[in-house]
Order: structure tokens, then sequence, then C-alpha cells
């Protein structure tokens, strides 16, 4: 493979700056511009040469083939954060041979050599987009391999069911043990216990990866805009006296406690002889019944009957006037009275939400479970070859799970979404 080098660290000034170096000839390369490194996993304090020029002074590591992120020859250059000294010592590797690495093809050569299966590889992507302390820890989870072993358990109950079929298909004429089939039955029933769980828990991970979205919907001048900047703590709407001043959505996302949420502020909902303003209304609609949960504000804890939905929440604004003060949620966006305890409240009901979460988080991994399920769901009663089969056909889902067949339709998809230098 060709060797690669990529800036590792955001570019821009800062104090340190590492550029990452892979593949065959790295060390070698490496000790072009910083002289001898003897030692793997050592770092070396060394001047970096352009010939005879020196471009820095820097630490130096270079990573044994096998030992390495990328599970080949590895060098990192420690360099300080200046713009101009990561140009010049990138251009100087280019010289010697080595080529811009392209988005995540690091990490997809540490797939590649078997340093990381697909599981893995997703979470670590996961782990670079989160946002939340619930997105960083199911994210590690998969980063750390949590799926693979499961999928590796699981197999290791397929490898025993399909012994016993096969022994039973294999010395049909000889003196079989009669529980062996109940054995076959038993470890089968306890594998679909295991999937079931996991295909079970998926809408609930998923929904952490990505987060939930809210809808503050309600008529004119219900105090929307006015919440929505309370909440973000700036202002990100503009708010006016006027009726259908938003019309377009606008979304703010935040960590709530944890969870990554997106409050989308909408038009009022209102008929209205302003074609742009009634296209706003109809958006606005569209996008609240997608989204996972609306909060219906308005003055006097009303609710729009053909938005809502079952979780949703009916909000009173403008508590600080008197006239408008009503029992249930109430708040003052100018006050900050019961914005507080709002956002608690929709806290609970969204952690409600999220409480079955399992480890399973991406839609390819999920087809991959499914499959496995299905070929599971009629092994009663049928005869050992097409037991034997279904075995198969479970194991080679498995397989899909974690990328070891099946995978490439989904590389290119995945990699390019890592930044370079990962």
């Amino acid at each position: 493979m060709d060797l690669i080098f990529a800036e590792a660290t955001p570019p821009g000034r800062s104090g340190v700056s590492v550029i990452r170096l892979s593949g065959h000839k790295a060390r070698r390369v490496a000790e072009q511009l910083a002289g001898p490194l003897p030692i793997a996993r050592n770092g070396y304090f060394r001047s970096i040469r352009d010939g005879e020029e020196v471009l820095d002074r820097a630490l130096v590591i270079w990573f044994q083939e096998g030992h390495s992120f990328t599970g080949e020859e590895v060098t990192e250059f420690h360099l300080h954060g200046a713009p101009v000294v990561v140009r010049r010592v990138t251009q100087t590797l280019t010289r010697c041979g080595a080529r811009q690495a392209e988005a995540g093809e690091f990490t997809r050569r540490a797939f590649q050599s078997g340093r990381m299966d697909l599981a893995e590889v997703e979470g670590l992507g996961d782990l670079l987009e989160a946002e939340t302390e619930t997105q960083r820890q199911l994210a590690i989870r998969a980063a750390n391999g949590e799926l693979g072993k499961k999928a590796e358990i699981w197999r290791g109950l397929l490898i025993r069911a399909g012994a016993l079929v096969e022994a039973s298909v294999d010395f049909a004429d000889e003196e079989v043990p009669e529980e062996v089939p109940e054995d076959v039955y038993s470890i089968l029933a306890e594998l679909r216990t295991h999937l079931d769980n996991e295909i079970g828990g998926f809408p609930a991970a998923e929904r952490l990866r990505k987060g939930f979205e809210i809808a503050v919907i309600g008529p004119p001048n219900a105090g929307k805009s006015s919440l929505i900047n309370r909440i973000a703590r700036r202002d990100v709407a503009l708010v006016s006296n006027i009726a259908g001043t938003t019309r377009d959505i606008i979304e703010v996302r935040l960590d709530l406690n944890g969870l990554a949420v997106t409050f989308l502020d909408t038009a009022g909902l209102r008929s209205s002889t302003d074609e742009i303003e009634q296209m706003g209304v109809d958006r606005a609609k569209r996008r609240a019944l997608a989204a996972d949960m609306r909060l219906h504000l308005s003055e006097t804890n009303e609710i729009d009957q053909e938005l809502w939905r079952d979780g949703d929440l009916s909000v009173a604004t403008k508590m600080d006037l008197e006239l408008y003060k009503v029992s249930g949620n109430s708040v003052s966006s100018v006050t900050g009275e019961g914005i507080d305890e709002l956002l608690s409240h929709i806290h609970d009901r969204l952690s409600l939400r999220v409480a079955g979460a399992g480890i399973v988080s991406h839609e390819r991994q999920l087809s991959a479970l499914v499959e496995a399920r299905k070929a599971l769901s009629d092994t009663e009663q049928i005869p050992p070859e097409l037991l034997a089969e279904a075995i198969r056909q479970t194991a080679a889902s498995l397989d899909r799970l974690v990328g070891r067949i099946g995978a490439e339709e989904y590389l290119d998809v995945i990699f390019t979404s890592f930044c370079i230098g990962k």
C-alpha cells in the first residue's frame, strides 16, 4: 500500500501538531528527516531536517507493523503547531514518496489489517461525532468492541449447535444420543433471546446516537421564538410582536443533561392569505409530526388537536404576566421562571424512551441481526439438513454484522464521514 500521511490534530495554530505517517518504509522515511530511531514506541527528541535545513525540533515515535493503530509501520511527528512548520514537513514527506491520506484512510487500513471490526469502526466514527455524555458512553462501548464480543459469543453457540446437528446427519445410521436434538433447540432458543433483546433495544440506541427532535409549536405570538432564545441563551430566533415573523424552521441543538436534543422553532399555526407564511405553516406541521416530541405553546395551555400525540407537553407562556398565570407547565421567557423545570420534565420523559437501549445503533447492524433472527425463525421440527443450513445462514449474518463478509458496499459511506488524519 502507499505510504500515507496526515495531520492528526486540528489544522491551525496550536501548541503541538501531530503528523502521522503509515505504510511500508514509514520508519525509513522518518529517519531521513529525523535520524536513527532504533527502538519502537520510544520517544526521540530530534531535529527535523529537509536536507541540511532544520525545520523544527520535535518528538518522534515509531511503531512496528502489527503494533500500531493501522496495523502497518507507523511514525508520528509531534511538531510545534505553527502552520508553516506543518506545511514544510508535509512538503518534505511528499518529496520522500508519501502522499496525503484521504478521509478515514487510517481507520480503513486498521479495518483491512484486522485491527478493528466494522462495528468498532462505526463506534469510532460515532465517538468522533459525540456531543453529549450519553453519546460518548454508547460510542465508546461500540469502539471498544462490545458488539463484536457479543457476536463471538453468539457464534460460539452456533458452532456448538451446528456440530451437534452435523453429528446427527453424519452418523444417522449409528448410535446417537437422543438428547442431541433437544440440546440444539435449547441453544438456538437461547440465541433467539439474545438477538431479540438487541433488536428490541435498537430504536432507543439509535435515538441516543442521533439525538431527539422537539418541535415548539403554537399560534402566532405564543412565545415560541422567545422560549427558544431563552433555552439557547442567545438570540437565534427573531422576536417581534408582528404575527407571522417566523416562517422557516430554526434549529437549536443542545446537551440536555447528557441527551442530544434539537429544538425546532416553527411558524405560528394559523390560516393565512400570505402565500409565503402559509408555506411556513405547512412546513411546520410536517416537521412537527416527524419530531420525537412536540411542545404545544399558548397563553392558556391550549393544544393543537391535529398535531397532539402521546408524550407531548402543553406549555403556558407569559407566566410573568398575572393575566396568563395558569396551572400545569408554565414558563416565562422574560424572567426564566419555569424554564429549568420544563427542561427537567422533558429530560425525564426522553430518558424513559431510551431506558432499554442496546449496543446496536446503526441500520446496517440492525439489518444483519434481523437476517440472523429470520434464519432461526422456523427451526422447530425441520430435517437436520435444513436445520444445518439455517445455522450456516445465521452465522453468515453475524459475519456481516462485524464486517467479515459483505462489507464492501458500506466502506466508502462509512469512511468518507471520517476526518482527514483518522
